[in-house]
C-alpha cells in the first residue's frame, strides 16, 4: 500500500545541489518531527524527488518548491500533471532560497488559467496541521469516488427545493445518484417476513407496529445489497398509506450500521450526511428547525428518527404527524455539535458550530428534539433569510474547519 502523502520536488539547476539537499533535509526533518507530535494519526511521507511518474495516485500530492527559478520548470511540467490528476496543486515551501517567491509566481499562473492551488507555508507545526487536514480531505474524496446513493421514490412533494444536479454531484464528488422506484421497496416489503424485536414498547399499538417496522428495515437492506448502495434517502411518508407504518426505525438502524439513510427523499440532506460520514466518521441527525430565537441564537431541531449510534438512550413512540407506526425519541449527549448542509448542486453550504444544551420531549413536535445554542447567534439570519431547504444535519463535535476544507476543495 502506498503512503498517503507524496512529496515531489522542483529545483533550479542554478542552485548548488549539495546546499539545497542539506536545506531540504533540515526542512523535512523538522516537518516530520512536527507531524509526529500531531494528536491525530502520524503522517507518512514518501519523498519522490523529481520523479512524477505516480503523481495523482495518493490521498495528497505535495510539490516542494525547493528554490527560486523553478517557475519555467513547473510550466513545462504542468500539462503532464494535468493528465495525471485534476486535483488542486499544493505547493510546499520552506521560505528559503526564494522558494516562496517562486511558489507565488506559480500559483498566480495557475489562477490565471483557472486552475486550483494553494501555497503551504509557515512554521513546521502549522504546515503539519495543514497537511494532516488536506490528507484527510483527499482520502475522503477517494472514498466518495464511485459511491452509489439511492433515491427511493422521489423527494416528497413539499420538498420543492431539495433536489440535486446529478451531473454536478458526479463531477465534483464522484458520487452516483441511483433512482429506485418506490414500488420496488413496496414489493420487497411484501416479500419480506415480519421481523422480531425483543424490546419494550410503551403502548400496545407500538408493540404491534414493531414487526412491520423491522420488515421495512429488512426490505431496505435487501435493496441496499441489490443496488450496491452506500446510502439512500427514502420517500418515507408514502409508507404511511401503503403499509400503515414508518421508516423511522429502519433509518435509525441503517445509519448506525454505517449505511447513510435519510428521510423524505431529501437528496441534499443525504449528500450532506454522506460527506460528513466519509470525512469525519460520524453519523448525522437529519432534522428541521422547529423554533428559532433570533436574539439569543437558540434553535430547536426535531425529527422522528435519529441514528441509534448517536444517542445515549432512546424510546419508541408513534410517528408525530400521523400518530401511527414507530418513531424514535433519541437523547444525544449534551455538548459541542456542528450544523451542516450542502445544496443539491454543491455550490452552497452552511456550517455552524454550537452546543446541544438539552434534549426535549414535547408532545407537539417530532419525537427527537434538540435545543442547540449557535456559537454565533447572528447565524440565525441564515435560516430566516437564505436557507438551503428545511432539513439540516446535526453532527456531534466541532468540525467547522474540516467541513469547510472539503467544501473549499470542491468549489475553488
Amino acid at each position: 500500500m502506498k503512503p498517503l502523502i507524496a512529496i515531489y520536488t522542483l529545483t533550479s539547476e542554478l542552485h548548488d545541489e549539495q546546499a539545497v539537499s542539506a536545506m531540504t533535509k533540515d526542512f523535512l526533518d523538522g516537518l516530520k518531527q512536527a507531524a509526529a507530535s500531531q494528536e491525530s494519526a502520524p503522517l507518512e511521507f514518501d519523498f519522490k524527488g523529481d520523479d512524477y511518474a505516480d503523481y495523482g495516485c495518493h490521498a495528497l500530492d505535495l510539490i516542494y518548491v525547493r528554490t527560486g527559478g523553478t517557475e519555467g520548470i513547473f510550466r513545462r511540467l504542468l500539462p503532464t500533471l494535468q493528465l495525471k490528476s485534476d486535483r488542486p496543486f499544493y505547493l510546499l515551501t520552506s521560505g528559503k532560497s526564494n522558494s516562496l517567491a517562486a511558489s507565488m509566481e506559480i500559483l498566480s499562473y495557475l489562477r490565471q488559467h483557472d486552475l486550483k492551488g494553494e501555497i503551504i507555508h509557515g512554521a513546521p507545526a502549522y504546515i503539519a496541521r495543514r497537511i494532516a487536514l488536506l490528507e484527510k480531505v483527499g482520502e475522503a474524496k477517494r472514498w466518495l469516488k464511485g459511491c452509489r446513493l439511492g433515491i427511493i421514490g422521489e423527494p416528497s412533494d413539499w420538498l420543492i427545493s431539495s433536489h440535486a444536479d446529478k451531473d454536478k454531484v458526479r463531477e465534483l464528488l464522484g458520487v452516483e445518484l441511483v433512482d429506485i422506484p418506490m414500488q420496488e421497496l413496496l414489493d420487497a416489503i411484501a416479500a419480506t417476513p415480519l421481523g422480531e424485536m425483543h424490546e419494550d414498547a410503551p403502548t400496545r399499538a407500538i408493540r404491534q407496529a414493531l414487526p412491520g417496522a423491522l420488515q421495512i428495515y429488512d426490505a431496505l437492506k435487501g435493496i441496499v445489497k441489490r443496488h450496491d448502495l452506500q446510502g439512500l434517502t427514502l420517500r418515507c411518508f408514502d409508507l404511511l398509506s401503503a403499509v400503515h407504518n414508518t421508516g423511522c426505525l429502519a433509518l435509525a438502524k441503517l445509519n448506525a450500521e454505517g449505511i447513510v439513510a435519510g428521510c423524505e427523499g431529501d437528496i441534499p440532506a443525504m449528500l450532506s450526511m454522506k460527506i460528513a460520514q466519509t470525512l469525519l466518521g460520524v453519523s448525522g441527525f437529519q432534522a428541521n428547525p422547529a423554533n428559532i430565537n433570533p436574539e439569543t441564537g437558540e434553535v430547536v431541531f426535531a425529527h422522528c428518527t435519529i441514528p441509534f449510534n448517536m444517542v445515549e438512550h432512546y424510546e419508541f413512540d408513534t410517528h408525530f404527524e400521523s400518530g401511527i407506526g414507530v418513531g424514535i425519541r433519541g437523547y444525544m449527549k449534551e455538548g459541542p455539535v456542528t450544523i451542516f448542509k450542502v445544496s443539491g448542486d454543491l455550490s452552497r453550504c452552511f456550517i455552524q458550530e454550537g452546543e446541544l444544551v438539552r434534549n426535549e420531549a414535547k408532545p407537539d413536535l417530532c419525537r427527537t428534539q434538540q435545543v442547540i445554542q449557535l456559537s454565533d447567534p447572528t447565524q440565525t439570519a441564515y435560516f430566516l433569510n437564505n436557507p438551503i431547504g428545511n432539513h439540516h444535519i446535526i453532527l456531534p463535535g466541532h468540525h467547522q474547519l474540516m467541513l469547510a476544507s472539503i467544501i473549499n476543495h470542491l468549489q475553488t
